[in-house]
């Protein structure tokens, strides 16, 4: 190995990039796990999750394979990236950024070893650390006294400041564009994937046209039709939409690391009395539980509440996951806000800045009338008297039956409820 060829570097290229988020933000991001580090008597946190490098730092890695992390100490925050992702995770990163290369497989605890040389307890994310991982860490610091810093920053990350509100909000609207481009592209013998295309291209622009900089990445739409509509995340296929069919639009914008999202029933056409009978119930469910979200209210009692409407009609067997969750730093492959979902088995009272979904979803199987999955989804802001829902898209059977030729918004006339 030559001399030239460098294990650890400080690839600062360029300058720093545009953030939705100012530095006072950002500040007080990293010093929330600052005061928790003082409490706890913890000298240095090492992050190593997509979600929690991301918000304490605004970059949001690639893996492919490879270790990334973020360590925080009582005066330093600093990014650790892979080489060959150059320049960009600086650019990106509030704080330092050190780079490791490829060219020795323990090129990475190499670049921790000055960051965390004198620290004696570390804090480390139980929920996202491999068992490898850990080993390798506790090889690295055989001194050292590891414990969980990753569901102290859960519960930091649930309340959202202002800032963050406010690209939830942006995501929310770049939802209802891409609902509204989807149902226009809605029409029997149409593909599923041909009309989910459409739906995220259509965000893709509006995202690139609403900041001065921005990257575009994990962006998606899922749409299902059919018998693909029992399940929530089921991926989109090359099936051929029929008249008739019950169909699902699921928008997903992502931005800076924050996902939103748009979920409704919709039907090619028509939709059978049965099926009308089964989506009115579920829209009646997904009305109250908007009711229902506001501050003093515990998740547990919301989802309790709202199974009493479906065993009512004997449908409670038919419901298939909880009734919403928090929303934030978010994805489909990370990030998950768990102390802030609305199911039975989840006490958490609602506060003033947390974001969380309603989402009521019945699924009832083949063979039997009406079957196929039901859900609506809204994005509500938890204020200091009640919720603000910041979703637009209509829901229900009066909106969302699709006629021949798609569904147009009418010029001049906003996505509301």
């Amino acid at each position: 190995m030559t001399d030239d060829m460098l294990q650890v570097m400080r690839w600062h290229n360029g300058e720093k990039s545009y953030s939705p988020f100012s530095d006072a933000e950002m500040t007080r991001r990293q010093n929330a796990v600052r005061g928790w580090m003082a409490e706890q008597g913890v000298h240095a946190c090492l992050f190593t999750s997509y979600h929690c490098i991301n918000y304490y730092s605004g970059w949001l890695y690639c893996a492919f394979g490879r270790k990334y992390g973020m360590v925080i100490t009582e005066d330093t925050a600093t990014t650790i990236s892979a080489g060959i992702d150059g320049g960009q995770p600086w650019r990106r990163s509030f704080g330092d950024n050190v780079t490791y290369s490829d060219w020795r497989k323990d090129n990475f605890f190499r670049t921790l070893e000055p960051l965390l040389k004198s620290a004696k307890r570390i804090g480390i994310e139980f929920d996202s650390v491999s068992l490898d991982l850990r080993e390798q860490l506790g090889a690295a610091f055989p001194d050292a006294e590891f414990v969980d810093v990753g569901r102290a920053s859960m519960w930091m990350r649930t309340i959202k400041s202002a800032e963050e509100q406010a690209v939830i909000r942006e995501g929310a609207r770049i939802c209802d564009e891409g609902g509204w481009a989807l149902v226009a592209a809605v029409a029997a013998g149409a593909r599923e994937h041909e009309i989910a295309m459409a739906a995220t291209n259509a965000m893709i622009r509006e995202i690139a046209g609403s900041y001065p900089f921005v990257e575009l990445m994990d962006t998606w739409t899922w749409f299902q039709s059919g018998i693909n509509t029992d399940g929530a995340h089921n991926p989109v296929t090359n099936r051929t939409v029929e008249a008739g069919d019950i169909l699902s639009l699921n928008t997903f914008p992502m931005i800076f690391g924050y996902y939103t999202a748009l979920e409704r029933t919709l039907f090619c056409e028509r939709a059978s009395d049965a099926h009308l009978d089964l989506w009115e119930k579920n829209v009646a469910v997904h009305r109250r539980g908007l009711e229902l979200i506001r501050p003093g209210k515990s998740c547990a009692e919301i989802a309790a509440e709202l199974n009493e409407l479906y065993r009512g009609w004997d449908l409670l067997r038919y419901r298939s996951f909880g009734y919403g969750h928090s929303f934030g730093v978010l994805c489909h492959y990370y990030g998950r806000e768990a102390g802030v979902e609305l199911r039975e088995d989840v006490d958490t009272v609602l506060e003033p800045g947390m974001v969380v979904s309603m989402e009521p979803m019945i699924m009832v199987p083949e063979g039997h009338p009406g079957a196929g999955g039901y859900r609506e989804h809204d994005i509500l802001i938890v204020g200091e008297d009640g919720a603000e829902n910041i979703t637009g898209f209509p829901f229900g059977p009066e909106h969302n039956i699709i006629p021949k030729g798609g569904l147009h918004r009418p010029t001049g006339q906003a996505a509301a409820p």
